[in-house]
């Protein structure tokens, strides 16, 4: 591993890659420390520390952002508004004919525009959410006293949390064009990594006061080392069906005759349906942070309580909706039977047409119920830990699962991407 670092480092134009996306890596946690003014930090800090925040959907926006959310940075919404826009703006190219039509044949000038709309939702929906946290600091009363009601205070507070999550997609734009890998994800992977060792030294201090037990974080750290070993088994995991091309005769030349494979990974969509179901999980105990009086009632602390039987089972019955929702959008079975019948090829023992559509929906209802399945057993094992123990120094343990896989994923992209470029020199990469 050293050895390739070292070869992947004399390679002048690796290593300026490299070093160009380490740079808007360190641009973005400055802007992760850089408070928003007019905010009373000291006391959105003794807020989040003190109330459950952690095991409501701000809990998870905490995590994503790298702790900035619970600082009020400028960097506060993170990646949140690129990710939820892009999400909206795929379901629309599936509703709405013409963007459809401009993603499949507009080519590279499509590509561009939908490119462009999405930039423009991440705008609307920072602004949004800008808003959505305003008010929630002001309904607190984390603002200084002296700027409450000042409608001004209010305008460039909302206006610097959106021009910093347009600021956080152009940054990962600029790592997609000149850096390593996808910008979005690293910048996602760097919020994550950041936390880890506060995240360390607390448990660690929390083992020695005595109120998490030694055994209990070594079981954790035993859980994370065997998730993270199923996750790199089956990320590129895949079911691949036989095809079988006839033989045709263009003019002089015959075509076709070879045999080939359909890939069909298992893990289809990602860790979308974690975070689509964590968000709507999230929802009720997010909603009784509002109101005072909620924040201790029985259902907040028995049944919406991240840490709770209750919240696994919803959450684990979400993440396998999800992981059909997306496949079903993803893969269109009946779609790719017609282009097999177009090209001359077919499925070894089933007809070109319906029965191929239909085999490949029945091989896709099953790799999805094993890709959900992994994805819930992920997501729910932390849960599970948390439950079994009513320390207090586990809460918010319930996004470990999301974390991990999150992590994971984006690394062996990225290494994957060094690993191209490795090879086209004739080096020896990552992986292999």
């Amino acid at each position: 591993m050293l050895q390739t670092f070292r070869n992947a480092w004399r390679i002048e134009e690796l290593r300026k890659k490299i070093l160009f996306t380490l740079l808007i890596v360190l641009l973005y946690r400055l802007g992760n420390a850089v408070p928003v003014p007019f905010v009373d930090t000291n006391l959105l800090q003794q807020y989040f520390n003190s109330s459950n925040l952690q095991n409501t959907i701000f809990g998870l926006y905490n995590v994503m952002s790298g702790g900035a959310f619970s600082r009020a940075t400028i960097f506060a919404l993170s990646i949140q508004p690129y990710i939820n826009a892009s999400i909206i703006i795929q379901l629309l190219c599936i509703a709405i004919p013409a963007l459809e039509r401009l993603q499949k044949e507009g080519g590279e000038e499509g590509r561009k525009k939908i490119a462009s709309i999405t930039r423009y939702s991440t705008v609307v929906i920072g602004l949004i959410q800008g808003i959505a946290y305003y008010m929630m600091i002001r309904n607190y009363k984390l603002i200084d006293e002296a700027y409450l009601s000042n409608i001004w205070a209010a305008i460039v507070i909302i206006l610097t949390f959106t021009s910093g999550s347009a600021l956080i997609m152009w940054l990962g734009e600029q790592i997609t064009e000149f850096g390593i890998g996808n910008g979005i994800s690293i910048i996602l992977f760097t919020s994550i990594v950041a936390r880890f060792p506060t995240s360390v030294a607390t448990q660690i201090t929390n083992v020695a006061n005595g109120t998490l037990q030694w055994w209990l974080l070594l079981l954790m750290y035993i859980g994370a080392l065997a998730l993270i070993v199923l996750i790199v088994l089956v990320n590129d995991a895949e079911r691949r069906i036989p095809v079988q091309y006839s033989k045709r005769v263009v003019g002089r030349k015959m075509y076709g005759g070879q045999t080939t494979h359909l890939p069909m990974k298992v893990n289809m969509s990602g860790v979308l349906p974690i975070i689509f179901a964590q968000s709507i999980a999230s929802l009720p105990a997010t909603v009784c942070m509002f109101k005072a009086s909620w924040q201790n009632s029985w259902l907040m602390t028995h049944v919406f309580n991240t840490n709770t039987w209750p919240y696994a089972v919803v959450y684990f019955l979400l993440i396998i909706f999800f992981s059909y929702f997306y496949s079903t959008i993803q893969f269109n079975p009946i779609e790719v039977a017609n282009n097999l019948k177009k090209n001359g090829g077919f499925i070894p023992g089933f007809r070109a047409g319906k029965p191929t559509s239909d085999f490949i929906q029945k091989v896709l209802n099953k790799i999805t119920l094993f890709g959900a399945i992994y994805l819930g057993i992920i997501a729910v094992t932390p849960i599970i830990i948390g439950a079994v123990s009513s320390a207090d120094s586990l809460t918010g343990i319930s996004l470990g699962g999301t974390s991990i896989i999150i992590v994971v994923g984006v690394a062996l992209e990225t290494f994957r991407a060094l690993e191209a470029q490795m090879l086209m020199r004739n080096y020896k990469g990552f992986l292999n």
